[in-house]
């Protein structure tokens, strides 16, 4: 199956933290990092998920923000350090490909966010992703 969501990492299920309706699902991905995804309990069931499953942790390039540095005292935690590799700009938009520790991820913020960050390549940045808003795949 071909996805248009262009933020496609592979990684490994650590932990499920189970609750009523939703889970906590920790992977870590290909690079090292740990990242969580808040999944339907219904979900992990369906796609087997338990400590050791390869999965494709998805996210939506609208989805992910980006900031300067790390972002202390907020309720995202999944914040992936990486670098910019290149900037598209159009009149409201802007599209910011960032290298991460194996892979890259693609945000899509407003121009004028873009400018005022100073984004550039070469430009260190911290991606941004509430668990809220990453969807898991397997194989």
């Amino acid at each position: 199956m071909n996805l248009s969501i262009r933020n496609q990492l592979a990684g490994t299920v650590t932990t499920v933290t189970p609750g009523e309706v939703m889970a906590a699902v920790k992977v870590r991905l290909a690079g090292g990092q740990d990242i969580t995804a808040a999944i339907t309990a219904e979900a992990v069931d369906e796609l087997d998920l338990a400590p050791g499953a390869s999965v494709h942790v998805l996210i939506k390039s609208t989805e992910v923000a980006l900031a300067t540095t790390a972002v202390e005292n907020v309720s995202i935690r999944n914040q992936l350090p990486g670098t910019v590799d290149r900037v598209s700009t159009g009149g409201a938009m802007a599209s910011v490909k960032v290298s991460v520790v194996g892979g890259t991820l693609t945000a899509v913020i407003t121009r004028i966010a873009a400018e005022d960050l100073g984004l550039a390549p070469g430009s260190s940045v911290v991606a941004l992703i509430k668990s809220t808003e990453i969807s898991l795949a397997t194989a």
